[in-house]
């Protein structure tokens, strides 16, 4: 069995999120999507909240897992032996960073390779953080996020006012 994960912070998920999820699906038989728990950054939902809406997301992918791990993610890869991750590139902006990560992940475990997919073009300016900014200042998020991620984000932001 081919298996692939795709990892991210998925705060929140999008619909390119969903897009390249959708993707990953076609091209292997089993795809984890690792929730990642990132010192560096702030997340506005806890990790478990973040595992539990891209759960509701992809019930309907009966060959996807989602999971979260913490720390360096080809030691993710080793633990749950897989050798392929997905990572999305919107933009040309996104590939110097990937690139870099991706050299740096082969040189750690060269065994774990990484396949870059690109989301449809009308997904490829969506970013979660630019998704956060806009429910902060109550825009209106619909086209850009599953309905209930559109309801908890729009929840915890009210909170936060």
């Amino acid at each position: 069995m081919k298996q692939a994960i795709y990892p991210g912070t998925f705060d929140p998920l999008t619909i390119g999120h969903l897009d390249l999820i959708e993707r990953a699906t076609r091209i292997c038989d089993h795809l984890i999507i690792a929730v990642g728990i990132n010192a560096s950054k702030q997340p506005l939902f806890t990790v478990e909240e973040r595992v539990a809406l891209v759960q509701e997301a992809v019930q309907d992918f009966p060959n996807v897992e989602v999971d979260s791990f913490d720390g360096l993610l080809v030691q993710y890869c080793r633990r749950k032996q897989v050798r392929a991750l997905i990572r999305g590139l919107r933009a040309f902006s996104d590939f110097e960073y990937e690139f870099q990560m991706a050299l740096t992940n082969r040189k750690l475990a060269p065994e774990v390779e990484t396949i870059f997919l690109m989301p449809q073009e009308t997904h490829s300016y969506i970013s979660s953080s630019m998704i956060r900014s806009i429910a902060a200042m109550g825009g209106a998020i619909n086209d850009f996020v599953p309905p209930h991620v559109r309801r908890a984000l729009e929840q915890r932001v009210n909170r936060e006012i």
